[in-house]
Formats: structure tokens, C-alpha cells, sequence
């Protein structure tokens, strides 16, 4: 089975014992490894050859796992599909003639496939638990601050977090513990680890961060592996209703049989609605498009990527270089980022975009007034086949509706496997406050059960 999975196949070892000995681990190909070329899918970064390791490689081989190589992905991490990879698209190991969700495709396939047995990928606005839903495997988002971003190539930095992928929710847990907590060279991460759930985690606007706890790892004070214990008894599950709405009718079957189980098991359904949500995909394109126009000016050919040696002044060179080292979808996503920041522009769409940030995150707060976790399913369709998506960019961002409100109030979520449809998987997502972690790798693990 050929599925482009991964892009560089290089072994790098760990350390002879640790929690992970043994465990093989493909690494997102926008995460930096020491001497082994790190591309981000794009061909603006084909020969790049990181001098650092990621803060979640250095505990990756502390923890005794062996890395793979290095996982294929959606150019800069802008797609949910793995086919804008300047390295070719990848294919769901469950029908190869479909797609295996993205942008971290290349990580969940090389899961599903046997590939490796662990993986990690980063999700920006679903980018874990879209291609955990799609090839039948389990992904989890982190609250923000929990794992360290250092040595992530940045596409937008208030949303986006490492997240761990497994064929278990134990697993996917374990590998949690090993890549959390506090990191002083990432002032983001929380460093109050042992402490209060919400001291000293920063918001994505950067408050309230605090980089002054040195060394601690997490490993000695979290055990996200033992919450996978499957009891659910007297557990409050908030179905979120906004997001069913215009789902495939297959996916809300095979939902709706998924919260039955939870039931029988012993927990409790109630209804809840987020009217912010219907205007959670638009913001969050703003803001993810804004923050990808800043951070990948430095790509000029120059300064950072590929440079051919261009002639002429350094506009024709820079836009040469950027015209020949970015694919379509990059180039569409940094026009609309810089006009959205552009005078005049600035307060009507990126400002209302932050506004509707905010009103997504109280519309959660309250939601966990009358709940414990939400559900919804993780991706509202069945996974598309290869070329159909990328026909209609449009839809392909309303695809990600049902993830994207996650990142934009910073909070953890889990995909979990509930069952097939036609063949095809249909993932569950639940999703926790601030750093209840615990809570949804409860609730997924009753799902396994």
C-alpha cells in the first residue's frame, strides 16, 4: 500500500527505555528535527535542514520513541485534505481513493496504515481531529498552553497546538503526557503545572503567560492515560444542536447511536445551543488568514526559503521567489490574510473577527455551566474523494465548521472512531473546558469500550 504518508523516511532514535520505548512515532512534517529536513508540504522549503529539535522531539526521544520520519501534510498546514502538499497527496489507508483529512493527513494515514504507531500532528482549526475522524483513528487537541509550540513552523499562532494521534484513546493519552507541560523557551505554555486549572495559561492573546518554571515536565504530576478508565456514570454530555444541522444524514446516524452508548453506560444528554457558532468558520479564516499573512512573510527568498538566485530588484526577486516556493492555496490564503490587515480594512473584518472570537468563547463558558463535555460529530461529512474538495475551496472551509470553534476559545477536544458509515469512518468529537483533558479522554474511552 502506497499511500505518501510521509515525505522524508529517516530513523531517529530515543533513549533505551521511557514510557515510549518501543513505539515507532511519525512527526508532522512542520515540526523541526535536528539534521533531518523539515518542509511544511511546500516546495518554498525543500532543502531546509533545522540546526534544533522541537521542544516535543527532545521528549519524543527522552520517552524512548523511535521517530519515522517525517509526516506529509497540507502545505503550511492550509488545508483540510493533504492534497496541497507541493510532495503530492495522500490517500486514506480505509479507501485509497479517498482523502485522509488534513492538514496533518500524512500522520493519521501512517497510523491507520500501521506505518507507526503514534503520531503527532498540530491542528490550527481541526487539523488533528479532522484526519483522526476521516481514517478511523483517534486525535486530540490540547488546550492552548499545554503543549509547547517552540520549533512548530508558525501558520497562526493563537490558534494552533501540537496534538498527539493513536489507534487508542489510551494511546493518543500517553503520548499526551509525554509531550505536555511547561516549556520557558514557549511563554504560552502554562507552567503551573500541579496547580490550578487556569493560572498562569495564556490566552491567545498572550496574557497571564509565565515562562519562569524551568525543566519542570509534566510526566511526574499528569497521567492522561489513566482518565481512559470508560466511566461515564454521571457524566452531563451538552449535545451542541447548531452543529447538526446540514451534517450528512449517515454521520448524524452513526452520532446519535454513539451518544446511546454514552447512555447506557450512565451518562447524561442535554441539548445546548451556541448561536455564535454560525459565524465561528468566517472569524476563524479571518484570523487564521491574518496571522498566516504575517507569519510567512518571511519567506522571501532572502531571509528564509527557497531562493534562485533571482535577478533584478529585490520586489521582482521576492516575488519570484514566492510565486515559484508556494502553492495555490498559501498564495490565496496570504492575499486574503494581507487585505483583511490591510488601512481601511483592519476594524471590519479583522476586529468583528476577534469580536466573534469572544463571543464564541462565552458561548462555551456557558455551555459548561450545564455540561461536563459537548458533543458533535467531528466532521459533518463523509470523507470526500481525492480532487473533489479542492474543485470548490468554499466548501472545503465550511467542512472544518464543526472544529473550528474549538480553536478559536483555545480549549481541548478529542476524535474518537464511532463506527462506519458505508464503510467509511465518523468520528465523534467531545470537547472539555480549559484543560479538562481528563474529561474528554473519559468520555472517548467509554466510546471504545
Amino acid at each position: 500500500m502506497s499511500l505518501n504518508a510521509f515525505i522524508t523516511e529517516e530513523t531517529i532514535g530515543g533513549a533505551d527505555d521511557g514510557p515510549l520505548a518501543g513505539k515507532t512515532v511519525a512527526v508532522k512534517d512542520n515540526i523541526s528535527t535536528e539534521g533531518v529536513r523539515t518542509t511544511c508540504g511546500s516546495a518554498m522549503l525543500e532543502s531546509y535542514v533545522p540546526p534544533y529539535d522541537a521542544t516535543v522531539v527532545e521528549r519524543l526521544k527522552a520517552a524512548g520513541a523511535t521517530i519515522v520520519g517525517k509526516a506529509n501534510m497540507d502545505e503550511f498546514g492550509m488545508g483540510g485534505t493533504t492534497e496541497t502538499s507541493a510532495y503530492g497527496a495522500v490517500k486514506n489507508p480505509v479507501d485509497e481513493e479517498r482523502v485522509p483529512g488534513g492538514s496533518s493527513g500524512g500522520s493519521a494515514a501512517a497510523v491507520a496504515a500501521g506505518e507507526a504507531d503514534l503520531a503527532l500532528g498540530s491542528d490550527t482549526g481541526g487539523s488533528v481531529r479532522n484526519p483522526a475522524a476521516f481514517c478511523g483513528v483517534v486525535g486530540i487537541k490540547p488546550t492552548y498552553g499545554l503543549v509547547s509550540r517552540y520549533g512548530l513552523v508558525a501558520y497562526a499562532n493563537s490558534l494552533e497546538q501540537i496534538g498527539p494521534i493513536a489507534n487508542t484513546v489510551e494511546d493518543a493519552a500517553a503520548l499526551l503526557d509525554v509531550i505536555s507541560g511547561p516549556d520557558p523557551r514557549d511563554s504560552t505554555t502554562r507552567h503551573d503545572v500541579g496547580g490550578s486549572a487556569e493560572a498562569g495559561a495564556a490566552d491567545a492573546d498572550g496574557e497571564g503567560a509565565d515562562a519562569s518554571t524551568e525543566g519542570a515536565h509534566p510526566a511526574a504530576d499528569s497521567n492522561y492515560a489513566a482518565a481512559a478508565d470508560g466511566d461515564v456514570a454521571g457524566t452531563t454530555i451538552g449535545v451542541i444542536t447548531d452543529l447538526l444541522d446540514g451534517a450528512d444524514d449517515r454521520v448524524v446516524e452513526r452520532f446519535e447511536s454513539a451518544l446511546d452508548d454514552l447512555r447506557a453506560q450512565g451518562a447524561e444528554t442535554v441539548e445546548v445551543s451556541l448561536e455564535s457558532v454560525e459565524h465561528a468558520v468566517q472569524a476563524y479564516y479571518v484570523i487564521a488568514m491574518s496571522e498566516a499573512s504575517s507569519n510567512l512573510a518571511r519567506f522571501d527568498g532572502v531571509r528564509y526559503g527557497k531562493s534562485g538566485g533571482y535577478e533584478g530588484n529585490w520586489n521582482d526577486a521576492f516575488a519570484r521567489a514566492r510565486e515559484e516556493g508556494f502553492g495555490e492555496e498559501v498564495k490565496r490564503r496570504i492575499l486574503l490574510g494581507t487585505y483583511a490587515l490591510s488601512a481601511g480594512y483592519h476594524d471590519k473584518y479583522y476586529k468583528k473577527a476577534q469580536d466573534a472570537r469572544a463571543w464564541v468563547k462565552r458561548d462555551f463558558d456557558d455551555a459548561f455551566e450545564r455540561a461536563d463535555v459537548l458533543a458533535t460529530p467531528t466532521m459533518p461529512v463523509l470523507p470526500p474523494k481525492l480532487g473533489e474538495s479542492l474543485e470548490d475551496p468554499l466548501q472545503l472551509y465550511l467542512m472544518d465548521a464543526n472544529t473550528v470553534p474549538v480553536n478559536l476559545a483555545n480549549l481541548p477536544a478529542i476524535s474518537v472512531p464511532a463506527g462506519e458509515a458505508d464503510g467509511l469512518p465518523v468520528g465523534l468529537q467531545l470537547i472539555g473546558p480549559k484543560f479538562g483533558e481528563e474529561a474528554v479522554i473519559r468520555a472517548a474511552s467509554a466510546i471504545e469500550g
